[in-house]
């Protein structure tokens, strides 16, 4: 990315040296990245607020190999993987052949996942894995009853639906876009939820017990719904804003129900709590339906799909062949 004679971000695709890569511990020979909503505001004329200096190379998630290090931790030819820590926003990301980083920001590439395979999962499958580990930790058992997703057909909602279906979960999956509906069940989804079913704002600040919990990944008006229709002591996992950033709600859920509003942070997430969801990623998500979710790419196609993702027209998970 880099700025145009009308101040605005452009995109494309350029050979750099090796000096240009920004300081770090271990550069990184990187084969694979993926597309995230932040990666598509990144890609954006205006950076999206989150990209402050330029030339830069977004991509907030990747995998390859060590090429070289000065931290005893990371050997040359070891896999590894990132996620977070605003690589891809403020310190250059995975949407090129070579990454340099701090050796504090990898986690090593778990037995049992290709770089490909872990980014297919990337920060939306990795924060979805992060959002039933939580709800887990605050009690959440398959017994329990429906599991509601919302935001299903993005990354974060189909990980999130085939890791709770894996696990013996009754999911059920929201989307405003019907088409998605074979998709979801494929997944694992037993219901179907109708976005427009959640979308209205109603005076009654609880309505029935339905839900034993929930990963929310749209946030607004229909959180505020989901709220006063969970059970009493479950929980919603937040993850993400897509219905906007105000929450109309209502207290009284909180005081009568006792329910939890978790909120899921996956950029700073201490270095165990990331190897545990890793590692979970590797035993509850089922590789054929991570499979089923892939949308294959080149660096050449990153701009277009960066427009494509801010329009919410981004099925599943795009994985990023660099190399290609």
């Amino acid at each position: 990315m880099e700025k145009g004679e009308d101040g605005q971000a452009v995109a494309r695709l350029a050979e750099m040296s090796d000096d240009a890569l920004p300081a770090g511990d271990v550069t990184v020979q990187v084969a694979f990245s993926t597309l995230n909503y932040k990666d598509g505001l990144c890609l954006s004329a205006t950076g999206g607020g989150l990209v402050r200096n330029y030339p830069h190379v977004p991509g907030i998630d990747f995998a390859g190999v060590v090429e070289s290090s000065d931290d005893p931790r990371y050997a040359p030819g070891a896999p590894v993987v990132l996620t977070g820590w605003r690589v891809g926003e403020a310190h250059w990301g995975g949407y090129a052949t070579k990454a340099r980083v701090k050796a504090d920001w990898l986690v090593p590439l778990p037995d049992g996942l290709t770089t490909r395979q872990a980014m297919a999962v990337g920060t939306a499958g990795f924060t979805a894995m992060l959002a039933v580990m939580a709800l887990e930790d605050h009690g959440l058992t398959p017994a329990d009853g429906e599991v509601l997703v919302t935001g299903a057909a993005g990354g974060v909602g189909s990980i999130a639906v085939a890791i709770l279906a894996q696990l013996g979960y009754q999911v059920a999956a929201v989307t405003g876009r019907p088409e998605t509906e074979g998709y979801l069940r494929d997944l694992g989804a037993t219901r179907i939820v109708p976005r427009a079913d959640l979308a209205e704002a109603i005076k009654r600040p609880m309505e029935s017990e339905t839900w034993a919990g929930c990963v929310d990944a749209v946030g607004g008006q229909m959180l505020a719904r989901v709220l006063g229709q969970l059970k009493s002591n479950a929980s919603v996992a937040a993850v993400g804003n897509a219905g906007g950033l105000a929450v109309p709600a209502n207290i009284i859920p909180f005081l009568l129900r006792g329910i939890n509003l978790l909120g899921i942070n996956s950029v700073t997430v201490p270095y165990a709590r990331r190897v545990a969801a890793w590692g979970r990623i590797v035993t509850d998500l089922p590789m054929d339906k991570l499979e089923a979710m892939i949308q294959p790419a080149t660096l050449a196609d990153v701009p277009a799909l960066g427009e494509a993702i801010l329009r919410g027209e981004v099925q599943g998970r795009v994985v990023v062949d660099v190399t290609t």
